[in-house]
């Protein structure tokens, strides 16, 4: 668990030419959800929960980003085909999701591989990790950060 413990900062390529860094989060909180792969029917539901509560987020004064092991072309065009009003990170070399120990052993279609547990992080406006799901399930899980949300 990495409730209550500080995030190193650190920085990623995200769409819209970006570059994260979260030093630059401070004095607000973030919402950085993690999730498998662009353009899979589970990660575009999530994502399209987040769309849809994303001004109630920037009303409540956080910023969400999705990150994942996605290349940033390939987040680009998920991000436009989706409308995602939120950036995108793109984390290949698996930096990010290592230290947010997301990456684990999963089956898919009888093998084992190694990929994104669908996890989400709500970083604290000092920095520090707040709340965490591991393991999520989808459906109404942007509801319930928001209702987490509300609470800071």
């Amino acid at each position: 668990m990495l409730e209550n413990l500080k995030v190193p900062d650190f920085e990623a390529p995200a769409t819209g030419g970006k570059t994260f860094r979260l030093a630059e989060q401070r004095g607000r909180p973030c919402v950085l959800y993690f999730y498998p792969k662009d353009n899979t029917p589970g990660c575009t539901d999530e994502g399209i929960q987040f769309r849809e509560l994303h001004t109630q987020f920037q009303n409540a004064g956080c910023d969400v980003y999705g990150v994942s092991r996605d290349s940033l072309k390939s987040h680009e065009g998920f991000k436009t085909k989706m409308s995602f009003p939120f950036e995108l990170i793109a984390d290949p070399d698996e930096r990010v999701c290592e230290m947010f120990g997301v990456m684990k052993m999963k089956n898919m279609y009888g093998k084992q591989v190694r990929g994104i547990e669908r996890s989400t992080f709500v970083i604290d406006a000092k920095g520090a990790v707040c709340k965490e799901w591991r393991g999520v399930k989808v459906a109404d899980h942007a509801q319930a950060v928001l209702d987490f949300i509300r609470t800071l």
